[in-house]
């Protein structure tokens, strides 16, 4: 009874998040098939909302192909349309929608993204289901260059009852995870979350930085980091692909965490990424509070984006 009324309530506000995206792709669909029938011009056209819409030339053109085929040319009905769509959008995702797995104790997961992609929000709010599902959590304030950072961390803190590591901004971001494992050690923490600088514009010096930690926590842990989370903003659309590039190359990203798709008309862009890059997606974010970012499934994901119900 509890898990279909949360998964009914995620359901709303991952349909009500997508809305800008679904009404954009929905009404272009809508506009084509009632004006004519699905003939090749009209896939075309079908063809540039999706790319407009940030799903990527590749899936784009495949999903143009499918309803291009011949099947559909007379009297298609826009749901028929989207359920089409949705179907294809499925087939890139299903791969990559994989819950993120708590394998180690202290589990260990370095957080990355640029300043203002949501990352620090989203350790906070990583925080609070891990300590709704009972696990113990420690925070550290590895982003040592923005006091606000620090500050917000330890807002979370007091919210979730994790345990908040920091130190003074300025600090040396490298010893103060060696000190919070050793910490997490000893206390038999279960999840370690470890906020990272994310300015792009000095990409070799956050590299050095990123690597820094890294061997100061392999140091405690040789096993360390278990997953390495790259948190993206649905609202920067093709950017965020050589986001994942440039954070795959320097961090070792493991997974992804997609958050502001409430923002955009262009939440295709998690389509295209999965298409490129294959990287599992462990959760995604349509909000502001805690509710509001949730473990990531295809299905869902695939229906609400084209605007049909669950």
């Amino acid at each position: 009874m509890n898990d279909s009324i949360e998964s009914g309530s995620w359901w709303k506000r991952l349909s009500g998040g997508l809305k800008r995206t679904s009404s954009s792709l929905g009404g272009a669909i809508a506009d084509l098939v009632s004006k004519r029938k699905l003939d090749a011009a009209a896939v075309e056209a079908l063809e540039g909302e999706l790319i407009r819409a940030d799903l990527g030339p590749e899936t784009a053109g495949r999903i143009a192909a499918v309803l291009g085929d011949g099947r559909f040319e007379k009297g298609i009905a826009p749901d028929d349309v989207k359920a089409v769509l949705a179907g294809e959008i499925e087939k890139v995702l299903a791969g990559v929608a994989k819950p993120l797995e708590i394998t180690a104790k202290p589990f260990v997961v370095l957080v990355a993204g640029v300043n203002g992609s949501g990352k620090t929000t989203t350790i906070g709010k990583l925080a609070a289901k891990f300590r709704a599902e009972g696990k113990s959590v420690m925070m550290v304030a590895g982003d040592t260059f923005r006091a606000a950072a620090i500050d917000q961390l330890k807002i979370w803190g007091k919210r979730t009852g994790a345990i908040v590591m920091a130190s003074a901004p300025g600090a040396d971001a490298a010893g103060l995870v060696f000190d919070a494992l050793g910490a997490a050690k000893t206390q038999s923490v279960d999840v370690v979350l470890v906020d990272t600088a994310g300015r792009l514009q000095n990409r070799a010096e956050l590299m050095s930085e990123l690597e820094k930690m890294v061997r100061v926590m392999r140091k405690v842990d040789p096993a360390a980091p278990h997953a390495v989370l790259l948190v993206l903003d649905a609202t920067v659309g093709q950017n965020a692909l050589s986001q994942v590039e440039i954070f795959g190359k320097i961090a070792g990203v493991t997974g992804l965490v997609m958050t502001k798709l409430d923002g955009t008309a262009r939440g295709g862009i998690l389509v295209a990424i999965a298409a490129k890059f294959g990287l599992p997606v462990h959760f995604i974010g349509v909000g502001e509070s805690v509710d509001d970012l949730a473990a990531f499934t295809a299905r869902d994901f695939s229906r609400a984006i084209v605007g049909l119900d669950s």
